[in-house]
């Protein structure tokens, strides 16, 4: 059975929430009085760092894993669905970036301005962008919650945006007034690029995507003594989050107790390689014959 470890999910949300709001007001407050794009951008990234731990304390509050009356298969989903949340805000921020950036190429705009102090903020930010990114993906591997995992993938995008528009900035300061322009593209791939890889890792779970080869349950199957074959075996699912797995057996059995006992085995070697895993088997006779092993 999987566990429920939404309490623990929500305290490292609430912690990393409040630490992307004082980098997001430092951002802020630093890009307003440089001018610098790149670094109002960063600070419009770390807006949707705000936003994506609200989506991911509603997503938590409604993500149980344990089932009910309504939800017999339980509400793992919905962290699924959190976690697409953030990507869609991250393309929201790569327009963002880009319409800004053609703008001043078009338009122009006033000169960047930066000085040691404003720098000096810059890394702070940047310090509580690495704490909060490994904080959160170590206690998501831990617990394994997507929606942490996926929230410190984006904020790992945002340590490398923050490096590249620090790094901008510091041209600047030199006298290279075009690095500031230059570098909110890259800011913008880097952002949509994390959003991409969030929305790869999520899609299979609500799309029901096979979890489990079919051929690899097949063969544990038939590796327990009594089992003849089994057929029409299907899987959905994450490993290591949640799997269900459906399978017609047909077992060389006497009675209907001997064969309970082969389905247990079946079962229970499944759980010892995919845990958690929830099992269905429909037991058939060894006159049965089918050669489909999946659907």
């Amino acid at each position: 059975m999987v566990q429920d470890n939404r309490a623990t999910v929500r305290k490292v949300l609430i912690i990393t929430l409040l630490l992307n709001i004082f980098v997001m007001v430092l951002k802020a407050v630093v890009g307003n009085l440089t001018g610098s794009l790149s670094l109002i951008a960063d600070a419009l990234h770390s807006v949707t760092d705000s936003a994506n731990n609200i989506l991911g304390l509603i997503a938590s509050r409604f993500s149980s894993p344990r089932p009910d009356r309504e939800h017999p298969y339980g509400h793992l989903k919905f962290e699924a669905v959190g976690a697409l949340g953030i990507s869609a805000f991250l393309g929201i921020a790569c327009f963002e970036i880009l319409q800004g950036a053609i703008e001043r190429i078009i338009n122009g705009g006033k000169p960047v301005t930066i000085s040691p102090p404003e720098l000096c903020l810059l890394l702070i930010v940047l310090g509580v962008n690495i704490f909060v990114a490994f904080y959160e993906r170590g206690v998501g591997q831990r617990v394994r919650s997507p929606i942490l995992i996926a929230d410190a993938k984006h904020t790992m995008s945002d340590i490398w945006v923050t490096i590249s528009v620090i790094a901008g900035l510091i041209g600047v300061w030199l006298g290279f007034q075009w690095l500031d322009l230059a570098l909110a593209f890259p800011v913008a791939l880097l952002v949509f690029w994390s959003g991409w890889t969030v929305l790869k890792e999520n899609l299979p779970w609500l799309v029901d995507q096979m979890a489990i080869a079919p051929e690899v349950i097949h063969a544990i199957a038939l590796g327990v003594p009594g089992v003849v074959n089994c057929h029409d075996i299907a899987s959905r699912g994450v490993l290591g989050r949640q799997v269900f797995i459906e399978m017609h057996l047909i077992v060389d059995a006497p009675d209907v107790e001997t064969a309970h006992r082969m389905t247990e085995e079946v079962e229970k070697r499944l759980q010892e390689r995919f845990s958690p895993v929830r099992i269905v088997i429909h037991v058939e006779p060894p006159t049965y014959q089918s050669n489909h092993i999946s659907f």
